[in-house]
């Protein structure tokens, strides 16, 4: 058992040595492990977070992306976490960057990750409290959809469909109001 869609490492970040596949423990998927200084190299996932914005009158922001992948595709503003960048903060600068709108993170929706796939997606429910629906250089469009007019057929993820769906049908989890006082 490998990881899948692994990029292709050769030397050991620490040492320099080459890099070989060793499974570690039975069960496990193979690691790379340097031959020189026999330090494991763990390929973590990479965190994701998505915003499901509603202007508390039955719309939500959808951004049309300009990037692969999923060129041409709507999506919820979203992107990924930078290193020591707490989720709601990233959830919050993503929404920015993405749509030009300032929010207030009202709960969580889910945690999506896939098989054979990179990053976990953290989706939060959102209320947009101010700034200019706009898109970015990295969007198309961005428009407020009707809760009826969603364009499901050309939705760019599968977490993009699975968490409006949990979204529309009103499963949020409460953040804990500590969160919002401290950001």
């Amino acid at each position: 058992m490998t990881h899948h869609h692994a990029p292709r490492f050769r030397f050991c970040p620490y040492c320099g040595g080459r890099l070989g596949s060793r499974q570690i423990k039975s069960g496990e998927p193979e690691r790379l492990v340097c031959h020189a200084c026999h330090e494991v190299l763990y390929l973590d996932p990479k965190v994701a977070v998505g915003t499901i914005i509603g202007d508390g009158r039955n719309r939500i922001v959808l951004v049309q992306r300009a990037i692969e992948p999923g060129y041409g595709r709507w999506v919820f503003p979203g992107g990924y976490v930078d290193r020591g960048e707490p989720l709601e903060a990233a959830a919050r600068r993503e929404a920015r960057e993405e749509c030009g709108l300032d929010i207030a993170l009202d709960g969580l929706v889910n945690i999506y990750s896939y098989p054979g796939r990179t990053p976990i997606i953290v989706v939060y429910a959102a209320t947009c409290v101010g700034g200019d629906l706009r898109p970015d250089e990295e969007s198309l469009d961005a428009q407020w959809f009707d809760r009826t007019d969603i364009p499901w057929s050309l939705l760019a993820f599968p977490s993009t469909t699975q968490a409006l769906g949990e979204y529309l049908r009103g499963r949020v989890y409460p953040l804990d109001g500590e969160i919002e006082r401290l950001a």
